[in-house]
């Protein structure tokens, strides 16, 4: 019996530990060109909200030249923006976020990892934010969320925000038809319909992970 109870206490050492794991990363907010001071902090309020991280700021930059792209219209290359961001992220920080006002765009892969059908359509497709998957850096972009509620362009950026993030813990894409891990499917309204939320399964996954 007493082995029993060591073994639920381990248990329970352990589940608290991966539960506070996540609240324990920091993660730096780096602006990419001129952004609107209030778009930004609400970003790194939700992202304290509802992941616990300690938000740090760092010195604003530009987009380099060598990103610009003009394929289909004038963007940037989100995964170049997020390689740069990885490269020259502190070491003191576990992940972070680009925020531009800029127009950004990647190569939408399917499952293969080869360029969707039409490659016309898809060789160079415009995004709200990209992420990979347990990696270390995302972006989000304001270029494609305009309303003129200003109260609703938060809302799509705080939610763009903490899916990119999510990618980075380690979430795929959720069914979930509330959980801000929902995938956006090309379209803003599928972003509105969704609630800040992290469903029960996403955060199971989050804690199993950390």
């Amino acid at each position: 019996m007493k082995n029993m109870f060591t073994i639920v206490a381990l248990l329970l050492l352990c589940a608290t530990s991966c539960m506070q794991s996540v609240a324990d990363k920091k993660i730096a907010v780096q602006t990419l060109g001129v952004f609107p001071q209030k778009f930004k902090d609400s970003i790194a309020a939700a992202v304290h909200r509802y992941f616990g991280f300690e938000v740090v700021e760092l010195p604003q930059i530009q987009i380099p030249e060598r990103f610009f792209t003009n394929v289909k219209s004038p963007r940037y290359r989100a995964d170049s923006i997020i390689a740069l961001l990885r490269t020259d992220k502190p070491d003191s920080v576990d992940y972070v976020i680009g925020l531009t006002s800029a127009d950004i765009s990647v190569s939408k892969r399917d499952s293969q990892g080869n360029i969707r059908q039409p490659q016309a359509r898809y060789a160079d497709w415009g995004v709200f934010g990209f992420g990979y998957i347990g990696q270390a850096g995302c972006v989000v972009s304001t270029f494609r969320i305009y309303h003129k509620n200003l109260a609703t362009v938060v809302l799509r950026m705080q939610k763009i925000a903490l899916h990119e993030i999510g990618h980075n813990l380690g979430l795929a894409h959720c069914t979930n038809n509330n959980c801000f891990m929902r995938d956006a499917a090309e379209s803003i309204k599928t972003i509105d319909q969704v609630e800040i939320n992290l469903c029960e399964n996403c955060k199971s996954k989050i804690q199993l992970k950390h």
